[in-house]
């Protein structure tokens, strides 16, 4: 069973979730935005020891806790290393009061039909064991639409939920993210189609039931405004997409019931560089305006 203080966390908290799940793909592009250059390591295991220390610097930053930031999304090897001293979801839970959820999927398949659905997961259920024995609340699956196509996401929401049935199976909250990616020409049709087919499927779930969304932020304010209010809907969530802070904070700040659940954005404007005091100054001024824009709503 999911831990009852960290779900009226999630559901009532006045924050938002900070995303710190770069994965293998996205880490080299993530520290160059921080200042670290391809050349400044040698092997992926370098790569993962400067990604973990970027993490580790955020979530010990003062203003980086449970007053504005009510959840964070961790990738399997941050689950299984440390901030200072303690197992990252236990330091993340115990001494900032921040909700650690797990990144799961194991990135995406090519483009078919318009989308892009998730690899398989052959390791899911051992993965999952690890992360609710870690104290893990919630895990968080990535899926991406490129075109209004009906089929395409049909096909990408049943995906999500059939394997957010299985992550439910071991007490895990599913974050379920069918990301519309933000440059193509008909994404308000997209958004139309995603919206149906979200709704028809949290209407199928067993009474009781709750799961999490994370969605891109749509053309037109309020557009998902029922799905938080869903009873099948601990929460909804809004991904930054490529968009500056700026843009995704004014967007978000349109968007009644929904809290940020930003990567790149939050990363914006830190770097390795940075003594503590600027990097402090720097993100604690990123975390007062994502959470602003959080709670606009």
């Amino acid at each position: 069973m999911p831990n009852a203080a960290q779900a009226d966390r999630i559901r009532a908290g006045n924050g938002f979730i900070a995303a710190l799940d770069q994965s293998g793909g996205s880490t080299p592009k993530a520290l160059a935005q921080y200042g670290v250059p391809e050349s400044a390591y040698g092997s992926d295991a370098e790569m993962f020891d400067l990604i973990h220390a970027m993490r580790a610097r955020i979530a010990q930053a003062p203003d980086f806790n449970g007053d504005k930031v009510v959840g964070a999304i961790l990738f399997e090897m941050t689950m299984d290393r440390k901030i200072d001293g303690k197992p990252s979801a236990q330091y993340l839970w115990e001494e900032r009061a921040v909700v650690p959820f797990l990144k799961v999927d194991k990135g995406l398949a090519d483009e078919v039909d318009g989308v892009r659905l998730m690899k398989p997961m052959p390791e899911l259920d051992a993965l999952c064991e690890r992360a609710a024995a870690a104290g893990v609340f919630g895990t968080k699956m990535r899926s991406v639409i490129d075109a209004a196509s009906a089929s395409g996401i049909d096909a990408v929401v049943a995906q999500q939920f059939k394997v957010g049935q299985q992550i439910l199976g071991h007490g895990l909250i599913p974050i379920i993210e069918p990301e519309v990616t933000i440059s193509i020409k008909d994404k308000a049709e997209a958004e139309a189609l995603l919206l149906d087919t979200l709704t028809r499927h949290l209407d199928a779930l067993p009474k009781g039931i709750e799961v999490m969304l994370k969605l891109t932020l749509p053309e037109t304010a309020n557009h998902y405004r029922a799905l938080t209010e869903h009873p099948a809907v601990m929460r909804v969530v809004a991904l930054s997409g490529g968009y500056s802070r700026d843009e995704a904070n004014r967007r978000l700040s349109e968007n009644t019931g929904i809290i940020a659940s930003f990567s790149r954005a939050l990363t914006e404007g830190l770097s390795a560089d940075q003594s503590d005091n600027e990097f402090n100054k720097t993100i604690g001024a990123t975390i007062d305006s994502i959470h602003a824009a959080s709670v606009a709503g």
